[in-house]
């Protein structure tokens, strides 16, 4: 083994940090059995320190690129630039050429190499880093060698390998580079192969890309390929294009294009066998590397070799479950309106409160539904309720089960939940509602006080009491008969009076204003605030100027200082356990931080005048309550009219007895999480002052039984927590699907909208309206600069996000269904809202012009 560099069979994967990615790959390519790699050696990462780690004018450079973001694109141009020619310019050392240059002659000299690059931050599970460095093929000599080294390192700077790191959070010092010297081969065809299908996920579909001559035509899309997709041994897909140009070597060294013959242009590049054989190979590779992988391969004289292997970093990754049965995965945070990656407490604590197993994957948990589509009656309650939580949902799995069967398990297993029933089984009293209401308050106010003063293991025993206590209040017949009659009168109201009077999405306006509807509460109270502050100017100057958490204390000494933090602490008494993400315990709650509310506060102040909250709701009840007698008059002009409107009015009355009560069990659950979040904080600074976290936050990277050990135990993996933190940052950046199978295959969705508008972006109708507008497109709720007449355009929305529903006159999220919270509040508010826009934040550009049609479902850009 040598200082400078290193025989691919002297590495393994080991020996990232001193061979680079792609190098450790091709010497574990070495271990398996039936492989055939071009033989080579590396340069390593410690002759790219000699010549750059000794350069004082390079370590100017790479101070000032460590001090710049993705945003001074222009100086990172720059500055990147003036680094390559300093490291193409540099002279390598005596050193290290001589060891390069025996190498060289040890492995031949007179013969064509390929010099790549093999970055230490590559082919990474996360970051492929795929394509950011230089590769170089047919080089042939020691001198030539030696310059596309050198231009190899200095490909480490160009403006997007920069780019790169900094968007994914690696220094421009932490990734050095090594380089790969590879005998040429001269093949016949090469291309790509996946082990998995990168389209849709499906770990048991190998993808085949197969083009004549070189691979490098392909990788850079120069040229057309063949692509072929084989299952279980066979090919069960072929796509042959017309394929004009190839390239191959040049005998002076280098590569040049040719025109590929006529009769070969439209020929299948590989044969039958030789694409099963490929496959064979590829599962040969995944099997050692333990995970689906990006291979590149040729074929030359009848021999496939590889040349390079790194892991498929696109995947969205699989729950984990120990059988091999056929599993059918739906995400829960669709369902929730939360599709942001969870911290493993968040995540367990969830599981723990949730009525059925929950699985997880890339943050986020699923729900296995395989056992109900595996009967006629729970695929019918399956198709009804996820119909009306996401269609999206349902015309995935209509998809999956027109092609697959999904077979009875020996044991049948109760569906994801029943389809809701043609007439509620509740009565119709709102002293049921508030029975409920009471039921919630009393537990809460047990939890509180039996959680004052205790520690220890103590605290964990009281959770788990107290979620076993929640869960039977939650999940008990009234409390999911009240929810149910909700859904059933919506859609009861909305079917029949478009039979009855053609009256589109009626239940719509019928839902404003309705009694003890705590979320739509919080969002007019906050306009009682503002009330409260808009009359002493000093505060509000105060508050545009205040960017600190605890911005609180600074209102004491203003004229009307006091009044103004009175009216802001009892709104948080009320409020303060809602955040964005609510569902995650981890996530920063109002209380936390009341900075949060600054921005909304002042958009209120700005937006509304004196009183606007109780004009809006009593606005709402008259429209409500002037639909319902429209309705019923027109009903009674029909035929068995006053049968109709005997059961309308009834049906209305029911919705309007318990919609209000729809949002309190999720105010419920999370003022438990609030209460179970301040004392586990308590036990993460134990753990702290022991020694075992370094901050009390790290324990979110602890399920919740691994927490309730560590305090038992006093013990901890030291490196669990830095692992974990590094799987939550990848899981961040994913997108999670709305239906998967155990096969890894993502299940996507389509709208069959009729008579949809040319250009107009289809959605699902969940509250009435059509509006137009100004589209504010925004991620995070603090960052909302709302003015009137905006169109609030998120990815999703939670109940926290209410209190910025009064100010918009319109709404479109990513993600959502009928009932879903931001649906019924945006009903509650007769606020316009289509909801279910895929990639409605990237389609729709902020500040455009734009309709939504809530009646309809559709969006269009004016």
């Amino acid at each position: 083994m040598g200082k400078y560099t290193l025989n691919f069979g002297e590495i393994n994967k080991g020996h990232i940090n001193l061979a680079g990615g792609k190098a450790a790959n091709l010497g574990e390519l070495l271990l398996t059995e039936g492989i055939v790699v071009p033989p080579g050696f590396c340069v390593t990462t410690q002759a790219y320190g000699e010549v750059t780690d000794s350069t004082p004018r390079l370590q100017l450079l790479l101070d000032e690129l460590e001090s710049l973001t993705p945003a001074d694109r222009k100086n990172v141009a720059t500055i990147s630039a003036n680094v390559r020619k300093l490291i193409e310019e540099q002279p390598i050392t005596e050193s290290v050429a001589n060891e390069i240059a025996e190498s060289i002659k040890l492995s031949g000299e007179s013969i064509a190499y390929a010099v790549r690059s093999s970055a230490t931050a590559e082919d990474l599970p996360g970051a492929s880093f795929a394509g950011q460095q230089d590769t170089y093929l047919n080089i042939i000599g020691t001198d030539a060698i030696l310059k596309h080294i050198s231009k190899c390192w200095a490909s480490l700077f160009t403006e997007r390998a920069v780019l790169y790191r900094m968007q994914n959070g690696f220094g421009q010092r932490q990734v050095r580079l090594a380089v790969v010297v590879q005998q040429m081969v001269f093949p016949q065809a090469s291309g790509i192969m996946f082990t998995a299908d990168p389209v849709n996920g499906n770990r048991k579909v190998v993808s085949i890309d197969a083009g004549y001559g070189l691979g490098e035509a392909l990788v850079s899309g120069l040229v057309n390929a063949d692509n072929y997709k084989v299952k279980a041994g066979a090919i069960i897909n072929k796509i042959i294009p017309a394929k004009a140009l190839a390239i191959y070597t040049d005998e002076q060294g280098g590569t040049k294009t040719h025109d590929i013959e006529p009769d070969l242009q439209t020929a299948q590049v590989l044969t039958d066998t030789q694409i099963v054989q490929l496959a064979t190979l590829g599962g040969k590779i995944e099997q050692h590397f333990g995970a689906p992988q990006d291979i590149e391969w040729c074929l030359a004289d009848g021999e496939f070799y590889v040349v390079q292997s790194r892991p498929i970093t696109t995947l969205y990754p699989l729950p984990e479950v120990t059988d091999a049965d056929k599993h059918v995965y739906i995400s829960v945070g669709h369902q929730q309106m939360m599709t942001d990656a969870m911290k493993p407490l968040g995540l367990s604590i969830w599981q723990l409160t949730a009525s059925r197993p929950m699985y997880t994957a890339g943050g986020r948990l699923f729900v296995d539904i395989a056992a109900g589509l595996a009967t006629a009656a729970g695929r019918q309650a399956l198709m009804n309720t996820l119909g009306q939580s996401d269609p999206l949902v349902r015309d995935a799995l209509e998809t999956l089960m027109a092609r697959e069967n999904i077979e009875k398990p020996e044991a049948d297993v109760t569906p994801l939940s029943a389809a809701p029933p043609p007439r509620p089984q509740i009565a119709n009293d709102p002293a049921v509602a508030a029975k409920l209401v009471q039921q919630s308050r009393e537990l809460m106010a047990s939890l509180q006080q039996h959680l004052e003063g205790k520690h220890g293991a103590e605290v964990f025993s009281l959770i788990l009491e107290d979620i076993r206590q929640l869960k039977q209040l939650l999940f008990e017949p009234d409390n999911i008969g009240a929810i149910m009659a909700v859904m059933s009168a919506t859609l009861w109201l909305n079917q029949k009076m478009a039979d009855w009077l053609g009256e589109k999405n009626a239940a719509d306006v019928l839902s404003q204003s309705v009694t003890g509807n705590i979320t739509a509460e919080m969002g007019l109270e906050l306009m009682d605030v503002a009330d409260v502050i808009r009359t002493y100017p000093e505060v509000v100057n105060y508050l545009e100027d205040t960017k600190q958490h605890n911005f609180l204390t600074g209102l004491d000494n203003l004229p009307g200082g006091l009044e103004s933090r009175q009216a802001i602490e009892d709104y948080l008494i009320k409020y303060g356990m809602r955040c964005a993400g609510e569902i995650d315990i981890t996530k920063i709650r109002w209380s936390e931080n009341p900075a949060i509310l600054i921005p909304l506060i002042l958009t209120n102040i700005k937006t509304f005048a004196p009183g606007a909250a109780k004009q809006r709701y009593e606005q709402g009840l008259r429209e409500a309550i002037a639909k319902e007698q429209e309705l019923l008059v027109r009903l009674r002009e029909l035929p068995d009219g006053e049968t109709k409107a005997t059961e309308t009015a009834e049906m209305i009355s029911l919705l309007r007895n318990f919609s209000g009560y729809r949002e309190y069990p999720k105010y419920t659950m999370v003022s438990h999480y609030f209460a179970w979040k301040k004392a586990l904080l308590k036990e993460a600074e134990q753990l702290v002052n022991a020694g075992l976290l370094e901050e009390k936050e790290d324990a979110f990277y602890l399920t919740f039984h691994e927490f309730q050990d560590a305090v038992r135990t006093q013990k901890l993996d030291d490196m669990l927590i830095a692992k974990r933190k590094e799987e939550h940052r990848l899981f961040e950046k994913l997108t999670p699907p709305r239906v998967m199978t155990s096969d890894g295959e993502v299940i996507t969705g389509r709208y069959k909208p009729e008579n949809l508008p040319a250009g107009a972006i289809a959605g699902l109708a969940v509250s009435s309206g059509i509006v137009e507008g100004r589209a504010r497109v925004i991620l995070k709720m603090e960052d909302a600069d709302i003015q009137d007449g905006d169109i609030l355009v998120t990815a999703f929305t939670d109940p926290s996000w209410t209190p910025l529903f009064v100010s918009i006159k319109g709404l479109i999220t990513e993600v959502g269904g009928l009932m879903t919270h931001g649906s019924v509040i945006a009903r509650e508010y007769g606020l316009p809202a289509v909801v279910g826009v895929e990639n409605a934040t990237r389609l729709i550009a902020d500040g455009h012009r734009i309709r939504v049609n809530g009646t309809d479902g559709f969006v269009e850009l004016l």
